[in-house]
């Protein structure tokens, strides 16, 4: 009876304890990214060299130059390998801290800038652009170009572009490498895609941008394109700072990616990936000036759709971040809320996509390994990631190549990382 009463005191005082002028303390648990022993975590370390059997062979073939992969699950480090070399001709062992160009792996993390402001009340996600870019009021959509002068006809559009629509690539805004028929319009009016080596401001270009005709009807269509760095510039209209100054005061300091940056100064210069591109020779560096825009010309175009740099353990970290419902190292980020809306398809029958990745469906989820849910973006020069909360699990995979006969490493990334889930 006295053991009874006593546990009854011990409850009713711990009830008491967590409650402070009528509310409950709620104690967060704090997610960072450690290394971890992958029986643990439910991995079979024989199934894990797979990945090095199967990286190994790219290199040895010259498929790949080299390659950094990392997994995580439940927040541990289960796999974290380099292979090959960061630069063949210098015979430079890739390592796993190297800098890779990430391209449009960036669109991720501008879209969660972008909903840190959307949290904070700066704006509705179906507001139309122009309230915020008046540039983008009264848009146009293209009926015909001229290919000889760059001249078009178009039509008023039925309705304004939305920041929603910006975020699922359903605004018309499109990458003119992708659509000839926008890109000699793009090219006239001196509007980059991407990897950009002159002395340009996002402000600039975006107030031009807004100036171009549409694809197609804003919502109508998903296409890709430069919406994202539309987005860019949104960040820094509303936040009153540049992207860059954003992103670094308010994601990569606090988080820990101190190797995310959009340019690099000379003391990191020596670990970036070299770019290489599949000949009829084989491997060879890339004659693409611009693709060397980290190290070189003016750095002060901050492209949000494509510009950032990084490590794939930094990546892993705002995934990881991503996958704790926006908390990191004790610090939130995003709320719970947000996520579960970003990673919700936002497209219906148009795309599977939410607000600013790529979402595996059910239907999807039959056809690869991968779970329903799961959500994943890649880049220009093969960077992939994967986030699948149903597993607890970051997938994080980094080469740099353009253009590659050898697209299916990532994709095989993918199935290795999964076939050695054993619990």
């Amino acid at each position: 009876m006295k053991t009874a009463k006593l546990i009854f005191i011990c409850v009713l005082l711990t009830l008491v304890g967590c409650q402070q002028g009528g509310q409950e303390i709620v104690t967060s648990k704090i997610y960072a990214l450690k290394p971890g022993k992958p029986q643990a975590q439910g991995f079979s370390a024989e199934r894990l060299a797979r990945i090095d059997s199967v990286m190994n062979e790219y290199v040895r073939k010259k498929w790949i130059p080299g390659a950094v992969a990392l997994i995580s699950r439940h927040g541990k480090i289960v796999y974290q390998k380099s292979f090959g070399m960061r630069d063949m001709e210098k015979a430079d062992p890739m390592q796993t801290d190297d800098l890779f160009r990430i391209a449009s792996m960036s669109k991720c993390i501008t879209s969660v800038a972008v909903m840190m402001l959307y949290e904070e009340g700066k704006f509705l996600l179906d507001d139309p652009v122009y309230k915020y870019i008046p540039e983008f009021k009264d848009p146009v959509v293209l009926d015909k170009v001229n290919l000889k002068d760059s001249t078009f006809t178009a039509h008023p559009a039925k309705s304004p572009i939305t920041i929603r629509q910006l975020l699922t690539h359903t605004s018309g805004i499109g990458y003119g490498f992708i659509n000839l028929n926008i890109k000699p319009l793009y090219d006239k009016a001196g509007i980059p895609d991407a990897f950009v080596l002159k002395k340009d401001v996002l402000a600039d270009k975006i107030k031009k941008l807004a100036k171009m005709p549409l694809l197609h009807e804003p919502g109508e269509a998903f296409t890709y394109g430069l919406s994202v760095d539309v987005l860019g510039y949104l960040v820094e209209v509303l936040s009153g700072k540049s992207l860059n100054a954003f992103l670094e005061e308010r994601l990569f300091v606090p988080m820990g990616m101190k190797n995310t940056h959009f340019y690099l100064d000379d003391s990191q210069k020596d670990r970036l990936v070299t770019v290489y591109a599949d000949t009829e020779n084989g491997l060879a560096p890339t004659t693409e000036e611009r693709y060397n825009y980290p190290i070189m010309g003016a750095k002060t175009y901050y492209s949000s759709g494509s510009g950032l740099i990084s490590t794939a353990l930094d990546y892993a970290k705002f995934c990881t971040m991503l996958l704790h419902h926006g908390n990191y190292n004790g610090k939130q980020f995003l709320g719970r809320k947000t996520i579960e809306l970003m990673t919700e398809n936002q497209t219906g029958k148009l795309n599977s996509f939410g607000l600013g990745f790529g979402i595996t469906d059910e239907e999807a989820s039959t056809k690869i390994l991968s779970s329903p849910g799961s959500y994943s973006w890649g880049g220009y020069f093969s960077t992939t990631f994967l986030i699948d909360p149903v597993e607890d699990m970051v997938i994080v995979f980094m080469t740099q190549r353009f253009p590659s006969y050898h697209w299916d490493i990532s994709q095989k990334m993918q199935v290795l990382a999964y076939q050695a889930l054993v619990d």
